[in-house]
């Protein structure tokens, strides 16, 4: 009884969805739905080519998100060996063509970003050295990217922020005496990225500015604004010098933005600051 019961269910079952898309079509045709349903290819050879192009999409987006992946590693990469002086694995993540925008000077080629890590920072917080040292904080969180991979899967552009601990053990008998105890620092990236022949993605600019900066004990709220202390002159009549000046962000308590890369989520519309008064 019970086998006959279902195998009842079951045939009427198949007989209403059966009858389901002539319900539908004359719904439809009477103006009961307001859905429009896309028309179905009616050949083999059409069905076949709707399948290929929806793989071929499914594949894109499947690239788009391998990529996205790739540059976060890359850029997560760049905070850890930042962390730990780690400055010849730093210079490792940049194109050969790679450049870098830091505190009023831009570095170019892979010339430029070498005399900027492992001779600017290498000698300012590692005596020379590549690699931890001994009392000293340089923790870079890296923190909301925003990745827009170019429709030809060769470059991107990145939004993300920086945020830093920092400060050295009060046991460090050698602690340079230029730098605070320990101190807190925000800071904005807007980089852009390539891959290479090879299909792997490498750091083609990299434009950090920071956006305030705070002694630990007290805060953020009582830092003296101090004016632009970058570099004033270029290589090579300063060996270590960028190779060209720019002007650097204004700093806090200043608002000044870096620009957005990318256009409003929502609206598409694209945001610039608003020109002074007067």
């Amino acid at each position: 009884m019970m086998h006959n019961g279902r195998r009842g269910f079951m045939s009427r079952a198949g007989t209403l969805l059966a009858g389901l898309p002539l319900v539908l079509a004359a719904a439809a045709a009477a103006g009961k739905t307001t859905a429009k349903r896309k028309p179905v290819p009616s050949s083999a050879d059409e069905r076949l080519e709707a399948m290929e192009k929806q793989m071929q999409q499914m594949a894109s987006e499947l690239g788009t998100l391998k990529d996205v992946n790739a540059i976060r590693r890359v850029q997560f990469a760049y905070g850890y060996y930042m962390d730990k002086q780690l400055y010849d694995e730093v210079a490792d993540l940049f194109a050969d063509d790679g450049e870098v925008h830091f505190g009023g000077g831009i570095y170019r080629g892979k010339a430029g970003v070498r005399r900027l890590y492992t001779g600017v920072f290498r000698q300012a917080f590692a005596a020379g050295a590549n690699g931890p040292v001994y009392g000293l904080l340089l923790d870079h969180l890296q923190l909301q990217e925003i990745i827009d991979v170019a429709p030809d899967r060769r470059t991107a552009r990145a939004r993300s922020r920086c945020f830093m601990q920092a400060g050295s053990h009060e046991s460090k008998q050698d602690a340079n005496p230029a730098l605070p105890r320990q101190w807190w620092e925000g800071g904005i990236y807007e980089n852009t990225y390539a891959k290479a022949d090879d299909g792997i993605w490498r750091i083609r600019v990299l434009n950090y500015r920071v956006v305030y900066q705070g002694q630990y004990e007290d805060g953020w709220a009582h830092w003296k604004a101090a004016a632009a202390a970058g570099p004033r002159a270029v290589f090579p009549e300063n060996p270590q010098g960028p190779d060209e000046l720019e002007t650097p962000l204004e700093g806090w308590p200043g608002t000044a933005v870096v620009p957005f890369h990318y256009a409003h989520p929502v609206t598409g519309k694209n945001w610039a600051p608003s020109a002074p008064p007067g």
